[in-house]
């Protein structure tokens, strides 16, 4: 049985912060940022908003996407680093929330690379046929961890949800091959400090991230007996233009096979890609039977890369 994606959704707060927002807040400008990091603006959830609430929002679209209730949804995944609080876990709480009585329930923590290990995990259940449908969401408050005093990490981050049923879909569809990996030592370079706030080495994990995207993608691409030019899009982690781009020339892929949603949303972690994802979905950019390569890294440090063949 092959693994897929059959329906989408996401949710994105309304309050949106500019880069000319933070020329008031600190010591910087739209020029510096745009030009570094491709952020233009990006949006914060109001503090009565939880992390639950938005992963919410984004799963109800993807159940209705995907033609199913909630009842029939055996596995609930959440891809967070933001949770409302450590327990309940925001997938308990989104499983209650959505009356998914039969649905087991537990939360992934791999930072932006979140999403892919959850597709990854996903996959395993529905291809052994132990469960059918695996509603999974990528969801992070990071304005809660944000030091908005650090203009280096201030400016980077966004909030927001994305989520994907993942269910059986027809031979040569879906899930061809994933790539995850972990390198514990540069867990240093980018984690939350005992404060509470994201402390990041910026030139650590650029170097990191450059290397790790092309890899991982050209890894994803082998095992999945495919070559680098049948690739049709590229969904990269939305965390810097640079890198992206990196990724990009890797995979000799032309700009418009690209997507790039971070001008919008900025670093939303685990949400990044899923939210990518609606957006070209939305825009007619994907198309059935397209290869599409999903990857991106992030906090641990992780890497993680999906190979879709699009289409139920």
């Amino acid at each position: 049985m092959n693994a897929g994606i059959i329906g989408v959704g996401k949710y994105n707060p309304e309050k949106v912060l500019t880069n000319f927002d933070f020329e008031k807040m600190m010591d910087t400008s739209d020029e510096w940022i745009r030009t570094r990091t491709g952020i233009v603006e990006r949006r914060i959830a109001p503090d009565e908003i939880e992390t639950s609430d938005m992963a919410y929002e984004a799963a109800v679209k993807a159940i209705k996407n995907a033609g199913i209730s909630p009842e029939e949804i055996d596995l609930i995944l959440v891809a967070t680093i933001t949770p409302d609080q450590p327990f309940p876990t925001v997938s308990n709480i989104l499983q209650d929330r959505l009356g998914a009585k039969k649905a087991a329930a537990m939360d992934l923590s791999a930072a932006c690379s979140g999403f892919m290990y959850a597709m990854a995990t996903a996959k395993q259940f529905i291809e052994t046929n132990t469960y059918k449908y695996v509603l999974i969401v990528g969801v992070e408050k990071l304005s809660k961890i944000t030091n908005w005093e650090d203009r280096s990490t201030a400016v980077l981050f966004g909030d927001g949800a994305g989520a994907a049923v993942i269910g059986p879909v027809s031979e040569g569809r879906g899930i061809l091959a994933f790539e995850l990996g972990s390198d514990g030592s540069g867990g240093k370079y980018l984690y939350e400090d005992k404060n509470g706030h994201i402390v990041m080495n910026g030139r650590e994990v650029f170097k990191f991230a450059v290397r790790q995207m092309g890899e991982s993608s050209l890894r994803v691409i082998e095992k999945a007996g495919v070559k680098k030019e049948d690739v049709n899009f590229l969904i990269p982690h939305q965390a810097n233009i640079r890198i992206m781009e990196s990724a990009r020339e890797r995979l000799g892929l032309p700009v418009e096979k690209m997507s790039k949603t971070i001008h919008k949303y900025g670093n939303t972690s685990a949400a990044s890609i899923p939210i990518s994802l609606v957006d070209e979905l939305e825009e007619g950019k994907i198309k059935d039977d397209d290869l599409v390569l999903m990857v991106g890294f992030g906090g641990g440090l992780t890497w993680g890369a999906v190979l879709v063949r699009w289409g139920k």
